[in-house]
């Protein structure tokens, strides 16, 4: 059993797509962000403490938004990310903008994440059941080699909109055997689901395949397997303006070098994200619906 679990929350995202610091929007009623809902729904499923990544342009709208708002509530704290946050030995290319992806986002807090965590998406909605499920596994069975996904169906994360990116597992047993990063994930007009994996192949997806959304069970003892693979990345990784570090794709290598396990937990709950502009009105209709049939009340608080 681990006494305390901790929710990690990956706040730092350009929004490029969607045009903005969809982070910091207010979807819900009462101008609720998505994060509150997530701190909320968190709050109750057990977690003890928060950490945030952010960027430091983001810092004076993070502190008003939320740090005024729960640092007397919760145990809540957040680190920068930045792109020159790499071993001294990396020369970095003076033209890169951005910074290195989810598995640097995941590194630069590695001070604050003292215990078995779950990492979730900023601007995603999840649902309680998935915090649930994913605290209960924190608790009981997480351990420096068995990790857990709590996952959705294919279609249920489908963005109305366009493309998305989806990380598509495959699954044995109930574990995972690897994450398939795809990108441009859509319906397209025949009605099969159809994406472009991370090396440029057309890839078909049926309704039933599990997808991951960013939402991670992980044991505390991650980083220096997590430092070794960022180094080996950096010195391997060709594309030096916009090549990135993502967790889907580690945790999928962990998996393959035989470093740990990923049990995969189907989780009913709801989840829907914002990725372009078009989204935040269904965003908003759906959170509308959650409040009218009693599941949050008009204003969250905790």
């Amino acid at each position: 059993m681990n006494s305390k679990i901790s929710l990690f929350v990956l706040a730092a995202g350009m929004g490029s797509r969607y045009g903005g610091l969809k982070q910091m929007e207010g979807f819900g009623p009462s101008g609720e962000t998505i994060i509150d809902y997530s701190i909320y729904d968190a709050v109750r499923a057990g977690f003890d403490k928060f950490v945030f990544v952010i960027r430091p342009d983001m810092e004076e709208a993070f502190n008003e938004i939320f740090m005024t708002k729960y640092k007397n509530k919760i145990d809540i704290s957040y680190v920068f990310q930045t792109l020159d946050m790499v071993p001294d030995w990396y020369k970095l290319n003076p033209e890169r903008t951005k910074p290195w992806g989810t598995g640097q986002a995941l590194l630069v807090a590695r001070e604050a994440l003292r215990e078995p965590f779950l990492v979730i998406n900023g601007d995603d909605f999840y649902s309680q059941e998935s915090f649930k499920v994913a605290a209960k596994f924190l608790r009981e069975s997480c351990t420096p080699t068995e990790y857990a996904i709590p996952a959705y169906r294919l279609e249920n994360v489908l963005s109305e909109n366009g493309g998305v990116k989806r990380g598509i597992c495959a699954v044995e047993n109930g574990y995972l055997i690897k994450i398939e990063e795809t990108f441009e994930v859509e319906r397209e007009e025949d009605g099969i689901v159809r994406g472009i994996t991370w090396d440029g192949r057309d890839m078909e997806m049926k309704d039933g395949d599990y997808a991951s959304m960013n939402l991670f069970c992980v044991h505390n003892d991650v980083f220096d397997n997590l430092e070794r693979r960022f180094e080996e990345f950096l010195k391997t990784n060709e594309d030096e303006l916009t090549g990135e570090f993502l967790l889907p794709t580690i945790f999928s290598d962990m998996v393959e070098d035989g470093d740990v396990k990923f049990k995969v937990i189907e989780t009913g709950g709801k989840w829907f994200g914002v990725t372009y502009q078009e989204d935040a009105p269904i965003v908003r209709e759906k959170l509308r619906k959650l409040v009218d049939e009693g599941i949050y009340p008009e204003k969250l608080e905790l």
